[in-house]
């Protein structure tokens, strides 16, 4: 694939992971407005794995706490603050594995890669978030975050694996809407990608990779890296945009994006 192909891919992936625009989206578009050539799974899954280091690495005090918990519920330590973190991302992500699964078995995962179905949901799901970021309290911080809340944030997160939805972004706007800060509802939606990424990594990679070639793992690497290089810059300016700047610009992104979408979809 040539380098310019793989470092759009990259810059948009990481660009787009972690702002409540819809990755997949922009991912799905860029084959179908440009004409370039789809980019396959292979290099779906190397730039996720590169916003995946990028997350990890910009909340690494989290992660690893969240790690640790992994080891500590394996051996009974359920009590700790580690194990805590570990249960609530765990209880947060098995809505979307199950919704994710039912897509694929029926094979509605195909059908919905459509410029309608990300037009709809841009427009709608922008609108969702700017009800949610305007009217929504904010009383809540990430140690009020409990068993109840992190499966109703699992909820929206499933929603995402509808193209166009956005998956920070509803995951924001289910935690804006239960009350929680900008700034601690962003950082537990940032916290819930960790494992849904490294579940559908694991997920299509295993296919990815047993049919790559040689030039297929290179340029997977290339991506990767310019994908993770991408994603740290934008989390780390969204995250610092959050302290005086509302979700509202995202939203008028969202709003116009698709609105040119549903006009080209429908002419």
């Amino acid at each position: 694939m040539p380098l310019l192909h793989l470092l759009i891919l990259a810059i948009i992936q990481g660009i787009t992971e972690f702002l409540p625009v819809s990755s997949s989206g922009h991912l799905i578009l860029l084959p179908s407005l440009t004409g370039m050539e789809d980019q396959g799974q292979l290099i779906d899954v190397s730039v996720h794995i590169g916003t995946l280091g990028a997350v990890i690495l910009y909340f690494w005090t989290d992660s690893k706490l969240a790690f640790a918990g992994l080891a500590h519920l394996v051996t009974g330590r359920f009590k700790t603050p580690a194990a805590r973190l570990a249960t609530l991302l765990i209880l947060a992500t098995i809505p979307a594995v199950i919704f994710g699964l039912i897509l694929k078995i029926t094979g509605l995962s195909d059908q919905l890669r459509s410029i309608t179905v990300i037009g709809w949901t841009m427009l709608i799901f922008g609108i969702v978030l700017y009800i949610a970021d305007q009217k929504g309290a904010a009383t809540k911080t990430q140690s009020d975050w409990n068993t109840a809340d992190a499966i109703k944030l699992g909820l929206w997160q499933a929603i995402s694996l509808i193209p166009g939805t956005s998956r920070s972004g509803i995951s924001i706007t289910g935690a804006r809407a239960m009350g929680y800060t900008r700034a601690d509802g962003t950082k537990i939606a940032m916290l819930m990608s960790i494992p849904v990424i490294i579940s559908s990594g694991a997920f299509l990679g295993i296919e990815a990779i047993a049919t790559a070639d040689a030039a297929g793992i290179r340029d997977g690497a290339i991506a990767a890296v310019f994908a993770f290089l991408t994603a740290l810059l934008a989390l780390s300016l969204m995250m610092r945009l959050l302290r005086s700047v509302s979700f509202t610009p995202y939203v008028i992104y969202r709003v116009v994006l698709g609105i040119i979408l549903l006009g080209i979809a429908y002419s």
